[in-house]
């Protein structure tokens, strides 16, 4: 079986949308999707926004359903200028912005007192992901930084990440899920679709083109799917 997750309901429309054979098992308020996509046994749920709750999704789905590898789909904000909205970035690795123990003598976002820093994605899932293509966008691989914060022009950090943290890409939930995955020795991957550059029109771009970039990580994941 194949987790996918998304963080709102607008991310998992489309897997819900194409799926077959579904079957609802609800856990307090969250509903998981049993189905059949691309041929394949999937688990669809939509976790929420942020690291906890991504977390504690993820490791519930792996509780229940054992997936043999998670699959976290939905949008990002640009940190790459070379990027544009309706492109694709596939995660090589991802690191937590927001985790800064530096006082401590410890790398920024690597989680104290632990080897947890950058958290590479599954490499045979990457590769398989370099011979997908989706028509009139880039497919981008790159680092995806994770925080519980909507990153726009404004946020001070915002330099700090592009230049000493090396971030193509930001977003709330990757990293954990990331993180998550790497404990319980799950091959995993994140697709995300650019749904704003995280500068001075970021809260707008993300409204307006969230429906329509969402379905291009749907693309993505649906080849990747018949690809594994």
């Amino acid at each position: 079986m194949i987790g996918i997750i998304g963080a709102m309901d607008q991310e998992i429309k489309a897997y819900l949308g194409l799926a077959q054979n579904i079957k609802e098992i609800v856990w307090h308020n969250i509903v998981f999707y049993r189905a059949t996509l691309c041929n394949k046994e999937v688990c669809i749920v939509k976790s929420g926004v942020g690291k906890v709750l991504s977390a504690t999704i993820c490791q519930k789905m792996i509780d229940e359903f054992l997936p043999s590898t998670i699959i976290f789909t939905g949008v990002a904000g640009a940190l790459n200028s070379t990027y544009n909205i309706g492109d694709i970035i596939i995660s090589t690795d991802l690191m937590q912005h927001d985790m800064d123990a530096t006082l401590l003598g410890c790398k920024h976002g690597q989680v104290p007192y632990s080897d947890y820093h950058i958290f590479k994605a599954n490499s045979n899932l990457v590769d398989i992901s370099k011979t997908i293509k989706v028509e009139g966008h880039s497919i981008h691989f790159g680092r995806i930084l994770t925080g519980d914060t909507f990153v726009s022009s404004q946020d001070s950090k915002r330099k700090f990440f592009i230049d000493e943290l090396k971030g193509d890409a930001v977003e709330m939930e990757g990293a954990a899920i990331a993180q998550v995955c790497t404990l319980n020795k799950i091959p995993y991957v994140v697709v995300r679709t650019i749904s704003d550059k995280a500068d001075g029109e970021a809260c707008e771009n993300f409204e307006a083109f969230l429906p329509q970039v969402a379905d291009n990580s749907s693309k993505v994941v649906s080849q990747l799917l018949q690809k594994i």
